[in-house]
């Protein structure tokens, strides 16, 4: 099938690359000529494993172009996907000016019947406000349907969830619209759930809203723990075996970060307002998600105590999530500056987001490697549960560094362990320990 991709950034390239690697025939379209360039070369602008193969392969084999002529893209295409973003404005509400301007273009491509399938996370009933916008600017007499197939990819792992789905939503409000996003995702062999446009719009903010509402619950939960000596751990592993709530989610930490779990909180809370709604519930959840990367700078500056002038601090982690050099409203940022501002000195090290961190964080020190960062440190902060970090080899590490102090953001040790190995240990949910006078052998 002919396919049109308008918007190139993180969504869209995943979602072009994927769909021509089913075998689609896929133009992708931006107005970004810098990005076009680079994605015409097999240069990706983010990290995303196995995303850049995939481009080479596909342009290679004649199935994937880059252009940043959107009416050219329209005019030769069967379906047009919609994967432009709507940031918050200060105000808290969507921005529209990318998807108004995209949407012109598409008026003036369209020559005859198109489906035009919303991908990007948009407000509930952004399809009704496409429909009347393309039908003031579309030539008379052309047909067209507006439908919504919500994204549900994980940074760091986009491919793999757009290829091995868990369900594809779809929401059209016709025959021949569900007919040809069934025959766009047929190879991909996944559950479908049809419905209508809105309710696919709500999915999507319902399911983030929810999982980060699942996190900050097993934060509060630790927070509990911490003052009655319960174990998070523990806890999580009980609310877990309970079929009707799962494992997943349920990792106490310093707190979700990325765009997309406060951007559809905003979003939903925002519809609630409009509609004179409580949705107060979801205004907790943002409001505790914060607090924990407070409650994390409180755990280091405790730990040498209360007095963080002049130390130095080993930063493992920077990017908000692993696998993935993505800053937007990553935890370290607030820690890291909240560190600074209380006189600490940081020493830094993450796989992939060093280089953006450098303009966003300009005084720290960036090391080649965890045990470089940890040389010369009074604490250890993990920010980030890359697995270099959960398999860092302790021999080599207390050969480097004098550092015995690890004040752990996303509970990578046991703690018991850690006492042996000879080190204080500070972690989320979990009794802090101290190690013995003579540390067992690694």
């Amino acid at each position: 099938m002919k396919i049109a991709v308008i918007g190139s950034g993180y969504v869209g390239t995943v979602t072009g690359t994927c769909l021509a690697e089913m075998g689609h025939q896929v133009v992708c379209a931006d107005l970004k000529e810098g990005r076009m360039r680079d994605l015409q070369q097999g240069k990706v602008h983010f990290y995303e494993e196995a995303l850049e193969p995939l481009i080479r392969g596909n342009r290679e084999e004649g199935r994937l172009e880059f252009t940043t002529d959107i009416v050219q893209a329209v005019r030769n295409s069967e379906v047009i996907f919609l994967c432009i973003g709507t940031p918050l404005l200060p105000s808290g509400k969507p921005d529209f000016s990318a998807l108004t301007a995209a949407v012109k273009s598409i008026a003036e491509g369209i020559d005859g019947y198109r489906l035009i399938i919303e991908k990007s996370t948009l407000p509930i009933k952004t399809g009704e406000w496409l429909q009347s916008l393309l039908q003031e600017q579309v030539p008379e007499g052309i047909e067209f349907d507006i439908a919504a197939v919500p994204q549900f990819l994980r940074e760091g792992h986009a491919v793999n969830d757009f290829m091995h789905p868990d369900r594809i939503i779809v929401g059209a409000e016709s025959k021949r619209a569900i007919d040809t996003i069934v025959e766009i995702y047929r190879p991909l062999n996944a559950p479908i759930l049809m419905t209508d446009t809105n309710s696919a719009e709500l999915i999507k903010h319902a399911t983030n809203a929810f999982l980060a509402t699942k996190i900050s619950f097993i934060n509060s939960i630790a927070q509990i723990c911490e003052k009655t000596g319960a174990d998070i751990t523990s806890v999580a592993r009980g609310l877990g075996l309970d079929r009707r709530i799962g494992q997943e989610y349920l990792n106490a930490g310093i707190g979700y970060g990325g765009i997309f779990f406060p951007k559809d909180l905003n979003s939903l809370i925002n519809i609630a307002e409009e509609y004179h709604l409580n949705l107060d519930l979801l205004k907790q959840v943002d409001i505790i998600n914060r607090y924990q990367r407070i409650s994390f700078i409180e755990k280091i500056d405790e730990a040498l105590g209360k007095n963080l002038s002049g130390k130095t601090i080993a930063i493992w982690g920077i990017a908000y999530r692993p696998d993935t050099d993505d800053l937007r409203d990553t935890p370290s940022l607030t820690i890291v500056r909240g560190l600074e501002k209380r006189g600490a000195k940081i020493r830094a090290y993450d796989p992939l987001a060093m280089e953006p961190a450098k303009e966003l964080l300009p005084d720290v020190t960036y090391c080649q490697s965890a045990y470089e960062a940890a040389q010369g440190a009074d604490a250890i902060a993990i920010l980030t549960e890359w697995d270099e970090f959960a398999y860092v080899n302790f021999l080599r590490l207390r050969q480097e560094s004098d550092c015995r102090l690890i004040v752990d953001g996303r509970n990578l040790f046991n703690p018991e362990r850690m006492k042996n190995l000879g080190y204080h240990y500070v972690s989320i949910g979990r009794r802090k320990v101290t190690p013995d006078k003579v540390p067992a052998k690694v």
